[in-house]
């Protein structure tokens, strides 16, 4: 099945409620949760690193289903290796958005909602999931769509769709509100979330991404940032990124976060962490659902539902925010992130931690865990 571009999706929705449920019918998924484990192949291509776009507005990659990496070192396990990977945690389905997605949950009190980034999935978050459940609060980590255990569907890949998925689970975990803690693209879907259903959001956490605004103004007017971001812009392309995501059994994976952690933790990425998240990336259609958000970011900066949406991030954040960065992320320069708190008219904290990347939950759970549950628990946020 050819997945079309998903800058056809609306990005507004009503204002009041969830909106209305997504057209996509099982009938039209690329791929259900119990399709996680089916083996698939596809030639691999393409160099190892992504470069500037060829061009715009290119049609899906056909069968993406068939994204799976070819057979290497890791074998069978690239087939579409299971996520649902043991722990102290419970694993469901839950339905929202017309879609369903896959969680991890762990412990009991208000609900903490944790979103991953880009190259992962709900794993990223094990170390919080603990951390957050030993201090009394319940702990949840979702799959984005399109990734992981979650429905792989032809479209619905905007930032405003994919927040109302965010919006959507947690009503469907039967809970007034949330605290949201994003990373990279979930902190990009954290920020939109709280600006567009605000009673939903009881606490808003971003690490390594700045607000939507800021992140179009950096990319288009600071050099440094463009170039730091240049992944985003090589994603434009038509079938390569995909090809080279699931190549050698996804070990671009494996060098980005390389590339992109810091110096300070040299056990983080270890060996066994890279190869859940390679291992991950080759499910069918995961690349191609990866990138989709970050296609649609550049391709509607000039399009009418772009600019609606960026129109409508002006509406400030007003649940207090906690922003999270590694002064050493070489992905989101840290220029780029410190102005998102022109955005937010309530209590905002901003903390840099020295020595880390762009992956400061992992390379350094411990301060992580305890900034964020420190801050959680605090009856004043804006000390």
């Amino acid at each position: 099945m050819t997945v079309p571009d998903s800058s056809a999706s609306d990005p507004e929705g009503p204002e009041g409620s969830e909106g209305p449920e997504s057209p996509v019918g099982p009938e039209d998924q690329v791929s259900q949760v119990s399709q996680v484990d089916q083996a698939s192949q596809v030639s691999q291509a393409g160099p190892d690193d992504f470069s500037a776009p060829r061009s715009h507005g290119s049609p899906a990659p056909a069968g993406v289903a068939g994204q799976a990496g070819a057979a290497g070192p890791m074998g069978a396990a690239c087939a579409g290796g299971p996520v649902r990977i043991d722990g102290p945690w419970t694993h469901r389905d839950v339905a929202a958005n017309g879609a369903r997605f896959h969680i991890a949950e762990l412990g009991e009190g208000p609900l903490v909602l944790l979103l991953h980034g880009f190259p992962q999935f709900w794993w990223t978050w094990r170390h919080q999931l603990t951390a957050l459940a030993d201090a009394g609060f319940r702990a949840v980590a979702m799959d984005l769509r399109g990734v992981g255990g979650s429905d792989r569907t032809p479209r619905g890949y905007d930032p405003a769709n994919l927040a109302l998925d965010i919006t959507g689970v947690i009503r469907s975990l039967g809970e007034p509100d949330a605290a949201l803690v994003g990373h990279d693209m979930g902190g990009y879907l954290a920020w939109t979330a709280a600006v567009m259903r605000p009673k939903l959001v009881r606490r808003l956490v971003v690490s390594s991404m700045p607000h939507p605004r800021r992140w179009r103004s950096s990319m288009l007017s600071d050099f440094a940032q463009s170039r730091a971001g240049s992944f985003v812009w090589g994603f434009q392309r038509p079938w390569v990124p995909e090809r080279q995501l699931v190549a050698d059994d996804a070990a671009l994976v494996g060098r980005l976060i390389r590339d992109w952690s810091g110096p300070r933790t040299p056990e983080f990425p270890g060996h066994a962490a890279i190869d859940v998240y390679r291992r991950a990336m080759c499910i069918p259609s995961t690349a191609h659902c990866s990138i989709e958000p970050y296609r649609w970011m550049v391709r509607s900066l000039a399009r009418p539902d772009g600019i609606q949406f960026n129109r409508r991030m002006k509406r400030p954040v007003r649940v207090p925010t906690l922003h999270l960065h590694g002064s050493l992320d070489p992905a989101i320069r840290t220029r780029s992130a410190a102005g998102s708190g022109e955005y937010v008219e309530a209590p905002y904290r901003w903390r840099l931690f020295d020595g880390l990347g762009h992956f400061p939950h992992e390379e350094d759970p411990a301060g992580f865990s305890a900034e964020l549950i420190n801050w959680l628990k605090d009856p004043e946020p804006d000390r």
